[in-house]
């Protein structure tokens, strides 16, 4: 066994500390204590052994209520750097008969709270953690303690909860400029439903269809109410290509991987189908939100390091190109 597994194995499951109304019971209990010895007095001995019970009725009490409680990480599916994420935990009470009662989940100076728990049940805690850098990031820690039940003592379980997290860079609003620039590439037709302008199919009318799509003319014909399918339009498809290794200048990198994020986002909304390369990157080309995540995660995790740039694909017929320098 190596020596940081001995160690692990030796350190205390739980730690225990008196609150101010504690130390004020112990110290009464050693006073106590004294001073029976000293007069020999019954009354005095029975007055220290009760708080001497009630101390430890305490401890089995706060063990009972922390045995077997599990917490499971509830993480959301896209965290942005910069920006406040809801992360939460599972309070599971594994015992089979017994309730949880009174414990509380510190995390980043905050105390979340769970009266009881019944036997089996679990709770959802939520809170939010924000996170400054875009990579590999961790929870903060959770750590669960209890006053139960007589507030003499915190007794604390270990940290929980720290698990490795993926940040994406920071996806801002596109700025004019870019607005332009997207926007003077002509929309061509995806040939299937969806919110362009041009008429994709006629249809019977369906509860929740948007009147201002009812098609008169076809309706006063059928006697039935008929409304228009419109068909999906798409910006021109898009290769994002990074240039540089960003060595030179952190601030710069960091701002170009953002930009590239807030780009990926504006055209995957708008289902145009996009192709991400780079210096040992390369995420080929598609559409939806699943794809999205698939290049935020490239670039979350994309390292600065001098290596020689990629072979350029051929560039495709109807496939616009972005360059976007790394410094």
């Amino acid at each position: 066994m190596s020596l940081a597994a001995l160690l692990r194995a030796l350190r205390p499951r739980r730690t225990i500390r008196p609150t101010r109304d504690g130390w004020w019971c112990l110290g009464a209990a050693v006073g106590l204590g004294f001073a029976a010895m000293n007069t020999g007095n019954n009354l005095l001995y029975l007055l220290a052994s009760l708080l001497l019970g009630l101390i430890i009725v305490s401890g089995i009490l706060s063990e009972q209520s922390m045995r077997r409680l599990r917490l499971a990480a509830v993480v959301p599916d896209e965290i942005y750097a910069g920006r406040a994420a809801v992360v939460g935990a599972r309070v599971r009470n594994l015992k089979r008969r017994l309730s949880t009662y009174s414990v509380a989940l510190e995390v980043d100076g905050r105390r979340l709270y769970v009266d009881r728990l019944p036997a089996g049940d679990e709770r959802l805690v939520t809170w939010e953690a924000r996170f400054d850098a875009r990579g590999r990031g961790r929870l903060p820690g959770v750590r669960v303690t209890t006053r139960f039940p007589f507030g003499l003592f915190v007794k604390a379980g270990r940290l929980a909860l720290d698990e490795e997290v993926v940040v994406f860079p920071a996806v801002r609003p596109l700025e004019g400029a870019w607005r332009r620039r997207l926007g003077a590439g002509a929309a061509r037709p995806l040939r299937r439903r969806g919110r362009g302008h041009d008429l994709y199919n006629l249809r019977e009318y369906r509860a929740g269809d948007d009147p201002r799509l009812i098609h008169w003319r076809s309706s006063a014909k059928t006697g039935a109410l008929v409304v228009r399918e419109l068909e999906a339009e798409t910006a021109l498809d898009t290769r994002i290509v990074l240039v540089g290794d960003g060595t030179r200048d952190g601030a710069r990198l960091e701002a170009a991987l953002s930009e590239a994020a807030s780009l990926a986002a504006h055209l995957t909304r708008a289902e145009a189908a996009v192709e991400l390369l780079g210096p040992g990157l390369h995420v080929p080309a598609g559409r939806g939100r699943a794809h999205l995540r698939r290049l935020l995660t490239a670039l979350a995790l994309y390292q600065a390091r001098a290596v020689p740039a990629p072979p350029r694909p051929r560039r495709r017929a109807g496939v616009g190109e972005i360059e976007i320098a790394l410094g």
